[in-house]
C-alpha cells in the first residue's frame, strides 16, 4: 500500500502522543485520533487530523494504528475493551504499541487480536518529546517482519530510525534496557553534580570536563537543567506537579525492568537502588506521594 494511500489511527495523545500524532497529516496521511482529553483531539484536528470518540471508531476508520498511551492496563482496555480497537478493526489492521509495557503484555493482546484477524506489534519509541516533534524518534519493533513494512509509512513519519528487534514482544525489552541505562545516566550525572557544588567546585567546571571528555551527553546535560532552576521555582507546586508525573513514569519504568530481570534470571542491584531514589534524583519534594 503507498505511503500516501495509508488510513492511520492514533490513540494517546500525551507528552510524546502528541508530537507523534502531528507528524501524521504532515507527512500527508490521513490520520484518525483518539484521546480521552478532547482538547488533545481538537489540536490533532487542527493539524490535519480526524477526530473520533473512542478506540473503536479509530479502528474503523484506520488500516494502521499507533498506540501510546501510560501502562499495561490502559493500553489493555484500548486494544480489548468493550469500546476498543478489536471491537472495531477489520482484518489485516495492524495495531503497533508505542508504549513501555512488559513483553507478556503485547503477547497476550496480539493472541486475542489474531482470533480477529488483527496483528500487533510492539514498536517502543526513544528520544523524548522534542525528537517526536521533529520526526527524530527511534522505534524498535518486535514482531512480523511484514506488520512492521506495513506499519513503517507511519514510523517514517515520525522516526529517523526503526530499528527490527526481533520476535514479539522484543521492541518491549529492548526500550526496559534502554530506559535502565538512561535513569542511570541522570542518576550518575545528578550525584556528581550535587558532589561538586558540596565539595565547592563550579557546575560549569564539571560540564566543561565531563562533556569534553563524553561523559556528560546531550540529554544528561538536558536533565540537570532542572536542578539549575531557582529554589523557589524547583520548590513551587506547578514544577513540583510536573515533575511527580516523570517520577510516576520513571518508577513504572523501572519497576517493569526490575520485573523482566526476574524473569530473566539475572540480579541489577544498581537497577533496585535507583528505582528507590527516583524521587531525590528528580527533584520531588514529598518523594511523589500525595
Amino acid at each position: 500500500m503507498a505511503g500516501a494511500a495509508l488510513r492511520v489511527g492514533f490513540i494517546g495523545l500525551g507528552n510524546i502522543g502528541l508530537p507523534m500524532a502531528k507528524r501524521l497529516p504532515a507527512a500527508g496521511l490521513q490520520a484518525t485520533v483518539y484521546d480521552i482529553v478532547r482538547a488533545r483531539v481538537d489540536e490533532l484536528v487542527a493539524a490535519g487530523a480526524q477526530p473520533a470518540d473512542s478506540p473503536r471508531a479509530v479502528a474503523a476508520a484506520s488500516d494502521v494504528i499507533g498506540v501510546c498511551v501510560r501502562d499495561d492496563d490502559d493500553v489493555r482496555a484500548v486494544l480489548a475493551g468493550e469500546d476498543g480497537v478489536f471491537a472495531g478493526a477489520r482484518e489485516g489492521t495492524v495495531v503497533a504499541v508505542h508504549s513501555t509495557v512488559q513483553p507478556e503484555t503485547v503477547i497476550e493482546l496480539a493472541e486475542g487480536g489474531a482470533a480477529r484477524g488483527v496483528a500487533v506489534i510492539d514498536a517502543c519509541v526513544t528520544g523524548g518529546a522534542a525528537a517526536a516533534a521533529e520526526g527524530t524518534l527511534t522505534v524498535m519493533v518486535g514482531g512480523d517482519p511484514a506488520h512492521l513494512e506495513k506499519a513503517r509509512p507511519m514510523f517514517d513519519a515520525f522516526a529517523r530510525k526503526v530499528v527490527a528487534a526481533g520476535k514479539l514482544g522484543d521492541g518491549c525489552k529492548v526500550k526496559l534496557c534502554n530506559n535502565l541505562m538512561t535513569y542511570l545516566a541522570w542518576t550518575s550525572a545528578f550525584e556528581a553534580t550535587m558532589l561538586a557544588r558540596a565539595a565547592g567546585l563550579s557546575q560549569e567546571v564539571l560540564e566543561e570536563v565531563t562533556r569534553s571528555n563524553g561523559n556528560m551527553t546531550d540529554p544528561m546535560l538536558s536533565f540537570l537543567r532542572a536542578h539549575k532552576l531557582p529554589e523557589e521555582v524547583r520548590r513551587s507546586e506547578g514544577f513540583q506537579a510536573v515533575m511527580r508525573g516523570h517520577l510516576a513514569v520513571a518508577e513504572k519504568d523501572l519497576a517493569a525492568t526490575l520485573a523482566l530481570a526476574r524473569k530473566s534470571g539475572v540480579a541489577l542491584p544498581a537497577a533496585g537502588l535507583v528505582s528507590q531514589i527516583m524521587a531525590r534524583v528528580y527533584g520531588v519534594e514529598d518523594g511523589g506521594r500525595r
